[in-house]
């Protein structure tokens, strides 16, 4: 009798089944419910996505003119007839190789000894003194100068030949006119590009040959109007050094400010200033676009054999360029301009060497501190907030 109980409660339950699963096949249950809408599922609303910001950041260098006097190459040359600039830049490279790119202004053609040495007026350089560069962490020359033309096409072709055997950038001056018409942009690592443009006011007089326009970039807004307009379709930042001014004067004149808004307006990031062989100082120069421009009216003389005090002072300028991606959209601003004013120290014409000022004591240069003070409020004048380096 029990085991009949079983058997019918059995029986029930298989039937209880059936029943339920008829009524699965007849649609009675709602398919439809997927598992966030089941009833015992909390519904998880997703957090919207926040937007994609990735920032990279290179810093810059710029110095003054490269201005190899006899007394210079003199002092670098060694006893078995070569030359070495290194001793005269040694203190001055960790300052010169601590940033992403270091830019030069290469005044003298490194024409080498076979065309025979020579000084001011018309100047002709060592190979060493790029080799010296190369090794003290430059990257790219500017070599568009009023002595571009000094020795003529033979000296310009042997620089070029030694910049490029030693793979270092080079604009303003050219081989031939492919190399004039290839802009040069330097790519970091980082994903950030930067074009180098350069320019000069004239030759000494020294007309170009006709037909090698390439041998030098002279000032021509409409030339530079269209270098900056193409430099700015393939590159990032844009850097223009301009061999312009007076010499010897330490602020910079109607001529040059119009030059400088002239490429502010086309969009230019920084200017570069030389040939006034003397400090000039730093600004910000605004636009028509409201874009802002840095500008170095005159970085001064790095190395030279120039003896007067305000012509052995040169700097180092600095600055940090940020890229920054938001949702596929790329922005680029330039920032935070530092400067490292420098001082050309030898004893009657031997023992040349580039110091950092700050590094002077008296013995060095009389009355160093007062004087590195002085160097510093004509620099800032007009960026009262611009840093200075002193370590």
């Amino acid at each position: 009798m029990f085991r009949g109980k079983i058997k019918g409660l059995v029986v029930i339950l298989f039937l209880s089944i059936f029943v339920v699963s008829c009524g699965d096949l007849e649609g009675n249950n709602d398919h439809g419910r997927t598992a966030g809408s089941h009833s015992k599922k909390k519904l998880e609303v997703e957090e919207p996505k926040e937007p994609i910001n990735i920032k990279h950041e290179i810093t810059i260098s710029a110095i003054g003119d490269i201005l190899i006097h006899n007394s210079v190459y003199d002092d670098a040359r060694n006893d078995d007839g070569g030359y070495d600039f290194k001793p005269m830049l040694e203190r001055v490279k960790p300052f010169l190789s601590d940033t992403t790119i270091t830019i030069a202004n290469q005044e003298t053609m490194i024409g080498g000894t076979e065309l025979g040495l020579s000084s001011y007026p018309s100047f002709n350089s060592p190979i060493e003194v790029g080799d010296a560069l190369k090794w003290a962490g430059i990257d790219v020359v500017t070599l568009a100068n009023n002595h571009t033309l000094d020795r003529g096409e033979a000296a310009i072709q042997n620089a070029i030949k030694h910049w490029e055997t030693i793979d270092m950038m080079y604009t303003g001056a050219y081989k031939d006119e492919e190399d004039q018409k290839t802009i040069r942009i330097y790519d970091t690592e980082e994903g950030i590009s930067v074009a180098f443009l350069s320019y000069t006011y004239g030759t000494n007089g020294i007309p170009v040959p006709i037909g090698k326009d390439y041998l030098v970039n002279l000032i021509d807004q409409k030339l530079i109007e269209m270098d900056i307009e193409e430099a700015k379709e393939k590159a990032d930042v844009v850097i223009v050094s301009l061999h312009f001014g007076n010499e010897y004067e330490r602020m910079p004149n109607q001529s040059q400010k119009d030059l400088v808004q002239f490429v502010a307006d086309l969009g230019v990031d920084v200017v570069l200033g030389h040939h006034p062989h003397v400090l000039q100082p730093v600004d910000w120069v605004t636009g028509e676009q409201g874009n802002k421009t840095l500008v170095i009216y005159s970085l001064g003389n790095f190395l030279s054999g120039q003896n007067e005090y305000y012509r052995q002072v040169g700097g180092i300028v600095k600055f940090t360029v940020t890229k920054t991606m938001e949702n596929g959209e790329a922005s680029v601003r330039v920032h935070t301009p530092k400067f490292l004013p420098t001082y050309v120290k030898y004893n009657n014409w031997q023992d040349f060497e580039v110091i950092p000022m700050y590094q002077l004591a008296d013995s060095d240069l009389p009355n160093a501190d007062q004087r590195y003070k002085e160097i510093k409020a004509h620099m800032s004048q007009w960026i009262p907030d611009l840093k200075f380096i002193e370590k």
